[in-house]
């Protein structure tokens, strides 16, 4: 019998955390209910790595590290889970854990089906988080980003403009960022 079989859809955020464990897919819980988390595509993918390759070279060392997709962000008092693309925290975090403690940075990258979400609820949620300093969305198809922080102000950086993460002391070129990904 598969494991899918022996652990029903759950209804709870409790029974997601067991259910989602035993789920060949990664799931999202929206609340109510698990919502599966789609693959991408290349551009998707890349932008994301090199946000995270530049954080990760510019914050080893210190107290902060970031982390991938596969370490989730608990958010609306514990009620919603999130994968987001990457995520900074300066909290200590154990190899064992799966929610990202005290998020500081959260980056999403914008594709024509997550759009909505990620600039509508995930802003909402991700900016009620009491650590959260900066959430950075990424688009996919043209050199912009959007950057938002806590008290819902936000900033949109064009191509030849750069991300200014000053809590963690980075600028980072949107060219940089975007060179060689768009066609034309």
């Amino acid at each position: 019998m598969s494991a899918a079989l022996d652990h029903p859809p759950p209804a709870t955020l409790a029974e997601f955390l067991d259910w989602e464990q035993f789920q060949e897919c990664r799931y999202e819980w929206d609340g109510v209910q698990p919502v599966a988390v789609v693959g991408g595509t290349f551009g998707h993918s890349e932008l994301a790595s090199r946000f995270y390759d530049i954080l990760r070279a510019h914050l080893r060392g210190g107290p902060c590290t970031v982390v991938r997709t596969n370490v989730k962000v608990m958010t609306q008092h514990g009620t919603r889970i999130h994968y987001p693309d990457a995520v900074v925290t300066c909290t200590p975090m154990r190899g064992s854990d799966t929610v990202v403690p005290a998020p500081v940075l959260i980056l999403e990258v914008l594709s024509e089906t997550t759009a909505a979400i990620d600039r509508g609820t995930k802003r909402a949620e991700y900016g009620a988080l009491p650590s959260l300093a900066h959430y950075a969305m990424l688009v996919q198809d043209a050199p912009i980003a959007v950057i938002c922080d806590r008290a819902g102000n936000f900033e949109e950086r064009q191509e030849r403009e750069a991300i200014d993460l000053q809590e963690l002391g980075l600028t980072i070129p949107l060219a940089a960022l975007y060179q060689g990904l768009l066609a034309g």
